[in-house]
């Protein structure tokens, strides 16, 4: 029985990326964005397209631009708007104090006081999240003990 393809996975582009159509025309994967970054965290991805993997190298993107600058074809532009194509995204089900455990992994390594812990009557503190402060780094994805935190492209 023939049930419909199935959704692409969701892909996190470089800073500076231009939309995905535009990005993978004119991205010639040469790969000099991976070779440049500091942290690790540009990948090789589907197609040979770089791609941001927080589960690799130091964990967190220090928004340096050096990615932009060792872009020759202009995928990543850093007069592309918005600066990041990323929103940070939680799932609360996942999340250990939505659960009553206590937990603030993420909220200590946002340097941004992107993540705020609200008090909850007869329970843990939860976090809240506040995008007009995130940067997009991924600092909190990586010590979350549940993956609860996510990157993911923005709408």
């Amino acid at each position: 029985m023939f049930r419909g393809k199935a959704n692409a996975p969701l892909v996190v582009r470089p800073p500076h990326a231009l939309a995905e159509s535009q990005f993978t025309e004119t991205c010639t994967r040469c790969e000099k964005c991976i070779a440049v970054c500091p942290t690790n965290i540009i990948v090789k991805g589907s197609g040979g397209f770089p791609e941001i993997d927080f589960g690799a190298g130091a964990k967190e993107c220090e928004l340096c631009n050096k990615c932009v600058e060792a872009c020759q074809d202009d995928a990543l532009n850093a007069a592309n708007e918005p600066v990041w194509r990323w929103q940070l995204t939680l799932n609360e089900q996942a999340c250990l104090p939505f659960q009553g455990v206590a937990c603030r992994s993420c909220g200590e390594y946002c340097a941004d006081s992107a993540i705020r812990f609200q008090p909850k009557i007869g329970g843990q503190f939860t976090p809240e999240l506040i995008l007009e402060a995130c940067t997009g780094c991924g600092a909190c994805i990586h010590p979350c003990p549940t993956n609860a935190l996510q990157i993911q492209p923005a709408d």
